[in-house]
């Protein structure tokens, strides 16, 4: 079994071509994931067939701002299972505020969150920051935003004027069905950058088919 550091972003390595983190949480599972123990280490398996940031790496991203002790907002973080490894990433001084409207997917979140210890579950609609801002007590590094919803892009920008620091970094799955399914992806994917280049710059850009079918992932920095 070969491992090595996935020399492209911090905290990701490669285990015979998969990609991995390393397990926060050793001996625990949150999505049926590979377990690999290495030495004293036990990493978890990434899997780019379940997560979207995987998908984006397996695709050739070269933009990833997640690393050790970030303060990390994820929108639409559901039962957890990329925020789990993103936690395994920013690791104990790091915190990841995850907002989703499903009580029944955040109870899921909520046993990970507690045996982590830096995930903090937000019951909320991410269309209403304001409901939330009190509970987060911080400017964050990074806004991740993963959300079904016709306004997705106009649900990231307000979350990001009022709570990302300056100049700090966001990352999208734009779902083009979620936001007109009667147009082409492509052109939703057009006007969603029109619209997000008004407020970020754009760097780093892919489509992510046929891992998540109709899906762009997009990485930018605040202006």
């Amino acid at each position: 079994m070969k491992i090595k550091s996935y020399k492209k972003f911090e905290g990701i390595f490669l285990i015979d071509n998969k990609f991995a983190t390393i397990n926060l949480t050793p001996g625990y599972r949150v999505y049926g994931e590979e377990l690999v123990r290495i030495g004293n280490i036990e990493y978890r398996i990434w899997d780019f067939w379940r997560s979207k940031p995987a998908a984006a790496f397996k695709k050739g991203l070269k933009t990833f701002p997640i690393k050790n002790e970030m303060k990390i907002l994820y929108l639409g973080i559901a039962s957890g299972t990329t925020s789990s490894h993103m936690s395994d990433i920013i690791g104990k001084e790091g915190l990841i505020y995850g907002v989703e409207i499903s009580e029944r997917v955040l109870r899921e979140l909520i046993h990970h969150a507690e045996r982590r210890g830096n995930i903090i579950p937000i019951i909320a609609d991410a269309r209403m920051p304001e409901k939330y801002e009190n509970t987060i007590l911080e400017k964050v590094d990074v806004v991740y935003e993963d959300i079904a919803d016709p306004d997705q892009i106009k649900i990231l920008i307000r979350n990001c004027e009022k709570f990302l620091k300056p100049k700090g970094l966001a990352m999208i799955a734009i779902k083009s069905q979620s936001i007109d399914v009667i147009k082409p992806p492509k052109k939703v994917y057009k006007e969603s950058l029109e619209e997000l280049e008004k407020h970020f710059e754009i760097l780093d850009k892919l489509e992510l088919d046929p891992y998540e079918k109709a899906h762009l992932f997009v990485v930018m920095r605040l202006k």
